[in-house]
């Protein structure tokens, strides 16, 4: 069992009226080869001391932000539906206990398309979870054996089916442009993938990502990654058969029918306040960002140490929080209310984006300016990564 110390913490509060609250479960079962989530394979866990350091950590948040409702719930990993459905319970039950839920609150947990996991759907349910993010990647078994899933597609199948009988809301993630994935074989799968009538679906380009498996072998030659026009001919395509569908993209890889759209994402993607607790887990609240540590020994150690697992707590400068926000809403189809944004950080927006690279983009059709709201244009999302820092000036950068 884990020893806490007491500490008092001043108290702080803000005028916002909504907070989204991120709970990370470090552990999974193997380390997929494309990841690189700060998840972690341990041959035993000890639940009671999870429980104990994780409440601690959210009685933290709410001793430094009491004032806000939590607008939803996030459980992400790692593989959160190792958790024991009591622990998630718990959390849930002690957030509400504390800020309060607000009565839409979605609370959604990421799962794995095992059986096992699969057979604590109905308990999770029970414990409050009402939205489910299923981890199926992929809907050929060669493929889910090359990514490193433990299931196959009939097990994968039968976890979303089951989901579908206990969550009033379920999104499934799938993984494309793999090496040697031709656009008939991705056509194939998406429009299975569009049959089984979730209103949510979770579709990315495979990354090769540093410090993984797939870099490794990348680097020594042998994997070779889809080429970029490939990609973007792969991307188009899913663009066209989502809308058409009635799932079209309001991020630049995720896909919704209006309505369904994932609030909790949507707080990230809009700039609004969130906490997050566990190991390795990111927040942004009262102007400040925030980090835990990432190590799940060291994140215990710290809650041990100081009743809570802080590694960073860093105030943010206006120029940086507007250069977060262009960064993260221009992901989605909405793209920016750069209004909003300056009466947010309190800096003139409009003034410094770059409006000679916007007229230039916006020649191209990449992206639009729309008195002011600025969104990157479906033509230009896949080029995103390129677009990003032409649109934000120096003087935000800097």
């Amino acid at each position: 069992m884990l020893h806490i110390p007491s500490s008092p913490i001043s108290t702080q509060q803000t005028d916002l009226e909504e907070l989204a609250l991120y709970i990370h479960w470090p552990f999974c079962i193997a380390k997929c080869p494309y990841c690189d989530f700060n998840s972690h394979v341990r041959d035993q866990v000890d639940h009671d001391a999870w429980q104990t350091a994780l409440l601690f950590d959210l009685r933290h948040e709410y001793k430094v932000n009491p004032k806000p409702r939590i607008s939803s719930i996030f459980f992400g990993g790692g593989t959160p539906s190792l958790m024991r459905p009591q622990l998630v319970a718990k959390l849930i039950a002690e957030a509400d206990k504390l800020w309060g839920l607000m009565d839409s609150c979605e609370i959604t947990l990421e799962a794995n398309p095992s059986s096992v996991e699969a057979s604590k759907f109905a308990d999770i349910a029970s414990a409050g979870v009402n939205r489910v993010s299923l981890g199926l990647q992929s809907l050929d078994d060669q493929t889910l054996e090359f990514l490193g899933r433990a299931h196959d597609v009939a097990e994968g199948l039968a976890a979303l089916a089951t989901a579908q009988q206990n969550f009033d809301r379920v999104s499934f993630d799938l993984i494309y442009a793999r090496p040697g994935q031709s656009l008939d074989d991705w056509r194939s799968e998406l429009e299975q993938a569009l049959d089984f009538g979730t209103d949510h679906l979770s579709l990315y380009q495979l990354t090769i990502e540093p410090g993984t498996r797939f870099e490794t072998l990348v680097r020594t030659g042998k994997l070779v990654p889809a080429d970029d026009d490939h990609c973007a001919d792969l991307f188009d395509l899913t663009q066209d058969l989502t809308k058409a569908a009635g799932l079209p993209s309001y991020e630049i890889s995720n896909h919704a029918r209006t309505g369904q759209e994932g609030r909790h994402n949507l707080t990230y993607w809009r700039y609004g306040d969130y906490i997050g607790i566990g190991p390795g887990a990111h927040g942004r609240r009262l102007n400040t960002a925030t980090e835990r540590h990432k190590k799940p020994e060291n994140f215990l150690s710290a809650v041990e140490r100081n009743g809570n697992g802080l590694k960073v707590e860093q105030a943010l400068s206006p120029d940086v929080q507007a250069t977060e926000a262009l960064m993260m809403g221009l992901r989605l189809g909405e793209g920016v209310d750069l209004d909003a944004l300056a009466e947010k950080t309190g800096l003139a927006i409009v003034d410094m984006v770059d409006q000679a690279e916007i007229q230039k983009l916006s020649v191209l059709g990449l992206v639009d300016r729309d008195g002011v709201r600025l969104t990157v244009q479906p033509k230009g999302m896949p080029l995103l990564d390129a677009i990003l820092p032409k649109l934000i000036s120096d003087v935000l950068r800097t």
